[in-house]
């Protein structure tokens, strides 16, 4: 029989670790606290390739960007699993002792999801599967919690518990337990923050075109489940982030993602506009009314033009507007352009200069509501190879076509949101000193 006192030391010695640990947590959301976005590019990335030039990066950037915008479709069963056209990165960790996990992060998506063992059927991936069965702290919902009736694609399995199915534009899928457990995010102020009984995905079958090098996905979305959302009063409704240009050449200088305080965006030279509530409540809709090309502003005044119109995404390279609005601003943009255009060898953007050519690059600024956003030549033109620098901005076309602000012209700006206030706010920023 042990000793009377031998249960008491455990017991108080459990409860301090869960003491300082609440502790921690309440004083990081308090503080409010950072963590790293990595770009599936850069050297800190499973995903990075020494021998890839800077512009096959832009070319693939681009070329996952079309694949990316196939998420937004109405149609999609459900908008939850971005597969491997995601852009940036997370190190995160789930369960107790934490599982560190890649994830995928997205403002385009929702949920918190991993492969988990038992895993028959499941897409090849380098880092071991999480095992539920070894986390103290993994809970399966039930089929009857405010989860699972609030998320899309679940249902109830024979033992009464909550199962998810989440299905992807390009046919990619996943199937498995909707639980709870602890996810862990690695502050970059060294101190790791755990977030207490997290709504998360324990993917059992899971197929498509994901990638081995990375396990999961998180979710940055609006929806119910996303880590936003769960985050909730404590971060005050706010995260913002600043993305540093796909050219920077530091290699320790690494995009930041900021939640409560620290995600606040004040100072001079911020604008703000509205953030738009409409369905999916997963994506964060702007209003655009216009776009300048220097002072010739081009309006949007067809039904794009309702309220609500274009969707703010970090997981999208390019920026999608209506076709017949895209035409006009190409139009504009190349009356602007002292040189003659070149045609895309890939065929992918819609206009392109030669690189060797002596051309200044016109001042474009995008007119959401209440907020006219300076957009930099950086934001607007990308080099695509030695010889060819090409716009940014794509037409896109067909009846469930969304418009879309890519994360070529978000970087090098401070973008804040609030979900309290319902505002998104642009604050030019060099990103690579953050």
């Amino acid at each position: 029989m042990e000793p009377v006192w031998s249960n008491r030391f455990f017991f108080c010695y459990a409860f301090s670790i869960l003491l300082l640990s609440i502790v921690c947590l309440t004083e990081a959301k308090r503080d409010g606290f950072s963590v790293e976005l990595i770009h599936r590019d850069s050297p800190k990335s499973p995903f990075y390739n020494p021998k890839h030039t800077p512009y096959e990066k832009v070319i693939n950037a681009v070329r996952r960007s079309f694949n990316n915008v196939n998420k937004f479709n109405p149609n999609t069963a459900q908008a939850d699993i971005i597969s491997n056209s995601g852009s940036y990165l997370m190190n995160i960790s789930i369960g107790s002792p934490p599982f560190p996990i890649i994830a995928i992060a997205d403002t385009g998506s929702d949920l918190i999801w991993t492969q988990c063992k038992p895993c028959n059927e499941c897409f090849a991936q380098k880092a071991p599967l999480f095992d539920p069965s070894k986390s103290s702290t993994f809970k399966q919902l039930s089929c009857f919690s405010n989860q699972c009736q609030t998320l899309e694609g679940s249902s109830c399995a024979d033992d009464n518990t909550c199962v998810y199915t989440a299905s992807y534009g390009d046919r990619s899928f996943s199937n498995g337990d909707l639980a709870i457990d602890t996810v862990t995010l690695g502050s970059t102020s060294g101190r790791p923050v755990p977030l207490t009984k997290t709504t998360i995905g324990c993917g059992h079958k899971n197929d498509g075109t994901f990638n081995e090098e990375t396990s999961g996905i998180i979710g940055l979305g609006g929806g119910a489940v996303s880590l936003v959302t769960q985050l909730g009063n404590s971060i005050g409704g706010k995260f913002s982030y600043c993305l540093i240009p796909l050219s920077s050449s530091l290699k320790d200088s690494s995009s930041k993602l900021n939640f409560g305080s620290k995600g606040v965006v004040s100072g001079k030279g911020v604008v703000s506009t509205p953030l738009v509530s409409k369905e999916p409540d997963t994506f964060y809709y702007l209003t655009l009314e216009a776009i300048s090309v220097g002072t010739k502003r081009i309006s949007l005044v067809d039904s794009s033009s309702s309220e609500g119109n274009i969707i703010i995404d970090s997981g999208t390279t390019l920026t999608f507007l209506p076709e017949s609005f895209n035409s006009k601003l190409i139009s504009a943009v190349s009356d602007a352009i002292d040189a003659e255009p070149v045609k895309d060898p890939n065929e992918l953007l819609d206009l392109c200069y030669s690189a060797t050519a002596d051309f200044q690059i016109p001042t474009i600024t995008a007119h959401f509501t209440g907020a006219d956003v300076k957009l930099s030549p950086s934001n607007t033109f990308v080099r695509i190879s030695e010889e060819l620098v090409c716009f940014t901005f794509k037409g896109s076309s067909g009846a469930q076509s969304l418009s879309i602000y890519g994360n070529l012209a978000q970087m090098n700006f401070l973008i804040g949101y609030d979900t309290e206030e319902k505002t998104v706010s642009f604050k030019p920023t060099d990103c690579t000193k953050g």
